[in-house]
């Protein structure tokens, strides 16, 4: 498999299984409807296991421009491959979204909230303070770009195992997700990924959808542009003293 392939099918792995969890949380008729956060935040972790067992070996299973972008600023992954993996990183993630759609698709057709039917495909503040909205996305896309220098010791040499999650295993960085998930994702909905918000935000968009409203394109680029300054942030500081 090439690390295009392996980007576009574990970032699409990744969204079919993180926002089909929403899917079965919070659209009517569902046999998981209510179930909530814990239920939400823990697949999202086992989704992304799901997503970097599958690219590991092959792409390094970044499956977030965030991570790739912070490993090339740190000089871990070369810049002439960001803007492959970057591009099969959002096709993976509107693959995956259209995928929602198909698999929901009776339960949207039931849900009368736009509100709940954007919420399947991308994230929302609680309380929308831009200033706010964008220090959760920073914060939360620091800690997991941080941590994962850890992880993974980011090789300055690569090896034959492309550099990224891949590299340390499935379980850290789905453990790291999680606990995300239930420590800081209270405020924004952790995108800490621009693929997993602006592509579904994109499917949402154009896809027939009863009572959908609004893509809330206002607000998509917090979500796109915060976890790029946390995960820079987090490459900085790891250059500085890592």
């Amino acid at each position: 498999m090439s690390p295009f392939i392996a980007e576009l099918i574990g970032t699409m792995l990744v969204i079919l299984l993180g926002d089909g969890v929403v899917a079965n949380v919070i659209l009517k008729d569902t046999k998981g409807n209510n179930s909530g956060w814990m239920v939400i935040t823990t697949a999202w972790g086992l989704a992304v296991f799901v997503g970097v067992v599958v690219a590991g070996p092959y792409s390094g299973a970044h499956l977030n421009p965030a991570v790739t972008i912070a490993l090339a600023i740190a000089g871990k992954f070369p810049w002439a491959q960001v803007p492959m993996y970057i591009v099969a990183q959002f096709l993976g993630a509107m693959l995956g979204a259209f995928l929602v759609w198909a698999m929901y698709y009776d339960h949207f057709k039931r849900t009368n909230e736009p509100a709940s039917i954007l919420a399947v495909f991308c994230t929302g503040p609680a309380v929308r303070n831009y200033v706010s909205n964008i220090t959760s996305e920073v914060i939360g896309a620091f800690v997991l770009l941080f941590t994962i220098f850890y992880i993974t010791g980011a090789q300055i040499v690569p090896t034959k195992m492309p550099i990224g999650l891949g590299s340390v295993g499935a379980l850290p960085v789905a453990l790291l997700v999680w606990v995300i998930g239930l420590s800081l994702g209270g405020t924004t909905g952790y995108a800490i990924n621009p693929c997993r918000d602006l592509g579904p935000r994109f499917m949402h968009m154009i896809l027939p959808i009863k009572n959908k409203g609004t893509s809330d394109w206002a607000y998509a680029w917090i979500p796109v542009l915060a976890p790029i300054l946390g995960a820079s942030i987090a490459a900085g500081l790891y250059m500085l003293v890592g």
